[in-house]
């Protein structure tokens, strides 16, 4: 089984450009790996607890945490995205999108992620 967390509050600290983000204590940024591993658990619908198959995470998957909990240092630090804002002749408008769209995250997790059946019942069908 993948040992949690899966990234330390170092590595992202050391990751991360944004000063709000290497600020935040020890403390916070484990919480922000918490949400982000939860989130990547909620996406690709597995847990990574197959000790034979996962013995530690893969590095795909520990990058995709790295981002989303930088990305949670930095909105809690800095509000989150505003989605749109003009200035004298300059405007601005945030992208709109789920996490996995705007972190560019399918590449890293798209090859882990386990069809979970509906209401039990899972289909596959093939060209005859």
């Amino acid at each position: 089984m993948a040992k949690r967390p899966w990234a330390t509050p170092d590595e992202v600290r050391e990751y991360s450009d944004h000063a709000s983000v290497k600020a935040r204590t020890d403390a916070k940024l484990a919480v922000d790996i918490t949400r982000a591993e939860q989130y990547v658990i909620a996406y690709t619908n597995n847990d990574f607890s197959d000790a034979e198959k996962f013995p530690e995470v893969p590095a795909p998957v520990k990058t995709a945490v790295i981002l989303l909990a930088e990305h949670y240092g930095f909105k809690a630090r800095n509000g989150g995205l505003m989605k749109s804002e003009t200035y004298d002749d300059y405007s601005y408008t945030a992208a709109e999108g789920t996490l996995i769209d705007l972190l560019d995250l399918r590449p890293l997790l798209d090859d882990f992620v386990i069809a979970a059946p509906k209401c039990g019942v899972t289909m596959k069908l093939r060209k005859l």
